[in-house]
Order: C-alpha cells, then structure tokens, then sequence
C-alpha cells in the first residue's frame, strides 16, 4: 500500500502543491497524512496516525525530507524506524536517491542512501536553526527601534475609572459597579486586580 505524508509549519501555509504532487504519483487521497505542524520534533497527531497505519512493505512518500522534520537525530530515528522496524520503504519526490526500493540489498546503494539522508537530516537542521537566529535577531532588532510584542495593554474608558473610584471609596457595591461598566461581577474583578498591578 502506499501512504504520503505532508507537512508545513504555519497554518497560514499550504498543503497543496504536496497533495497534487502525492496524488500526481498515484497515491490515493485517502491515504494522505497531511498537517500543519512544526517539524521540530514528531509529536504530531497526523504523522502518529501513519506510523500507526504503516505495515511491512508499505511504501512511504515524502515531498523532501524537511517534511519529514527538522531534527537531525529524530529524522534518522524515524527513518530506521520506518524502514528497519516497521519494514516499509520511503521514497523522497525531491531526491530520487532516497528510494529505499532501489539498491538496498548492496552495499553501496545503502552506502549511498545513508550518506545523502544524513546531509539532509543535517542541512533540514541546519535551516531550522538559522530560521530560530534570524527570528531572535529580527525581535532583537524591532525592540532596539521601540516596537513592543504582546497584548497592547488595556485602555480603561474614564467611566470605567470613575464607578472604580466610587467602587473603592465604598459608595458602591461590587456587584452595582459591575452593572454599571456592563460587566459579571468576575470581569470586574479582574479588570479592577489588572488596573492595580
């Protein structure tokens, strides 16, 4: 049987060119694992459910191996567990040199295809990395030219402050402020705890 796995990291990215691609080459859409998750680890709901779906002789289909993930151990962890242990063959569409089907009783085709996965395990990494450096020095960069990051802090209107001035000197009850600013007595809370703090 033949199953595909697609991956991006954002949910603002897409999955369609990996879909076209996978159905392109023949595998059935039911049999497509796709999601939008990092690839910083394989903790992921879609990619559990193929593992748990893949058997002895299946083959796996991957658009390039940064789909796969983007940590060097863990992608060759997966990897030795898919075709060692599970005892199903992946195919890569970006690098016809990883194809588990071709050469792997010799040698040098298994020479071959463990030198190539481990320099793209590390070079998918490696992007990982420079992707995480460049973040920090953009972040660096926008609070150096006084941009702030977070929830804007909340404006309270001068109605607000004037029933919270009466609520603090006694001439109203929690529950009567909360009425008068549109709130449940548990919002006015804890506006009134974010307003002194």
């Amino acid at each position: 049987m033949e199953y595909a796995y697609g991956r991006v990291s954002a949910k603002d990215q897409n999955l369609d060119r990996q879909i076209a691609e996978f159905i392109k080459f023949g595998v059935s859409e039911r049999n497509i694992f796709a999601e939008k998750k990092s690839g910083k680890d394989f903790e992921r709901a879609a990619y559990k459910r193929l593992i748990s779906t893949l058997k002895s002789g299946d083959l796996l289909i991957i658009k390039s191996i940064d789909r796969l993930g983007r940590n060097y151990d863990e992608i060759i962890f997966e990897w030795d567990r898919i075709v060692n242990g599970i005892k199903a063959d992946i195919l890569v569409l970006d690098m016809p040199l990883l194809d588990t089907r071709v050469k792997k009783d010799t040698l040098i085709g298994k020479f071959i295809s463990d030198i190539v996965l481990q320099i793209l395990s590390f070079v998918a990494e490696n992007e990982r990395t420079n992707i995480k450096a460049r973040q920090a020095e953009g972040i660096k960069t926008a609070r150096a030219k006084g941009v702030k990051f977070g929830r804007p802090k909340t404006q309270y209107t001068k109605q607000f402050l004037a029933v919270v001035k009466q609520y603090k000197s006694g001439l109203l009850s929690q529950k009567q402020a909360a009425f008068l600013v549109g709130m449940s007595r548990q919002g006015f809370s804890y506006h009134l705890k974010k307003l002194y703090t």
